[in-house]
């Protein structure tokens, strides 16, 4: 069984050209904790779902301060419980991380939590750096991780769909809790489970999304260059099946929108400088921008920063849904998931809120 096309498409609302969504990394500010840092994400569900937005996605990362997103299934029961109808999912699980059976599990726990609004976004990259890696996997083999993602994802969906064949290994092994048995007024019943997407910032997952007929959700927030040759890559390999009969990408984008122009730049300016360090494996928690501000950045260092800003729409609102409306135009994506990165929760918070007014989504 699989997921239907309805379960991956929003209708957009307003003056948006495609749904709008969330992608939260839920960062840590300098001075702050893990615990504002996930107070600030049950913020932003809520709002998100009161504002229109069609789904809130979480991303799987490990031994970096600044992200405090190391578990995604414990933060979607979370959300789940504070949330009644948005979506939620993970952008994403980082399969090799993981036996197939476990994230079944934890998915199909979630589903029987949230019946109908759980989305389970699969990467195949370990989402850290390698010596972590190797300690979430027990293995020094990394890249085996990485091309058996093939068969990883075939195993988990016949978790998902409980389905193995006769004669198969796994025939008499259950992920539970498993489907969830809807029963229509007619009385007959059919099975559902999270609908699987495939997340990538390079060809591979693109290629693969489209020859299994699955959605597509592109890291154009951190592979920019990579965005429109992936995006042609998975349509032109895109082959109809029960979830899809066409192709559905999503991609991901960094945006941050403030009442003031020059707060915006001071903030995406710190964010930055964090990925300067993580870059240069000194991975912390999110500087201030005054910390960024006094900064000596080397000139290597700036011609990253340079170059990471400017694939971050940021400014005032005017200035971002600019911004979005060219990427959408530029990319012909299905859905926009933005991630706004800043010190402060609450400017993230302020950030969704005006990008939702610009639009003129819903105030439930």
């Amino acid at each position: 069984m699989t997921a239907t096309a309805d379960e991956t498409r929003g209708t957009p609302h307003g003056t948006a050209p495609v749904p709008l969504s969330v992608l939260d990394l839920v960062t840590v500010g300098a001075g702050r904790t893990a615990t504002d840092a996930l107070r600030t994400s049950v913020d932003i569900a809520r709002l998100a779902e009161s504002r229109g937005y069609h789904r809130y996605w979480v991303a799987e990362h490990h031994s970096m301060p600044g992200v405090a997103s190391s578990s995604p299934a414990v933060i979607l029961a979370h959300l789940a419980a504070h949330t009644t109808r948005i979506r939620l999912g993970s952008g994403g699980v980082m399969l090799p991380n993981h036996a197939p059976l476990v994230i079944a599990e934890q998915f199909g726990t979630l589903e029987a939590m949230a019946p109908g609004r759980v989305d389970l976004g699969l990467g195949r990259a370990p989402g850290t750096d390698g010596a972590t890696a190797a300690a979430l996997r027990r293995t020094e083999r990394l890249n085996e991780g990485a091309d058996d993602f093939p068969q990883q994802l075939a195993e988990l969906i016949r978790f998902l769909d409980d389905d193995f064949p006769d004669g198969h290994p796994y025939r008499r092994i259950h992920a539970v809790p498993g489907p969830i048995q809807a029963t229509s007024p007619g009385g007959v019943q059919s099975p559902h489970r999270p609908p699987v997407w495939l997340l990538g910032s390079s060809g591979f997952s693109a290629r693969l999304a489209g020859s299994l007929g699955l959605p597509f959700a592109f890291a154009h927030h951190f592979s920019a260059q990579n965005t429109v040759p992936a995006l042609d890559l998975y349509r032109e390999s895109f082959r109809p099946s029960a979830v899809l009969d066409e192709p559905y990408a999503l991609i991901g984008v960094s945006a941050l929108a403030t009442d003031d122009e020059n707060e915006a730049r001071r903030q995406v300016r710190a964010a930055a400088l964090n990925m300067v360090r993580l870059r240069t494996g000194r991975p912390g928690l999110v500087p201030s921008p005054e910390e960024a501000e006094a900064y000596p950045f080397s000139p290597m260092e700036q011609e990253f920063i340079d170059s990471w800003n400017a694939n971050v729409i940021h400014g005032t609102v005017d200035e971002v849904r600019s911004g979005l409306d060219d990427l959408h135009k530029r990319t012909g994506a299905d859905e926009l998931m933005i991630t706004s990165h800043a010190h402060a929760g609450d400017l993230r918070l302020r950030s969704y809120e005006l990008i939702a007014d610009a639009y003129g989504l819903p105030n439930d």
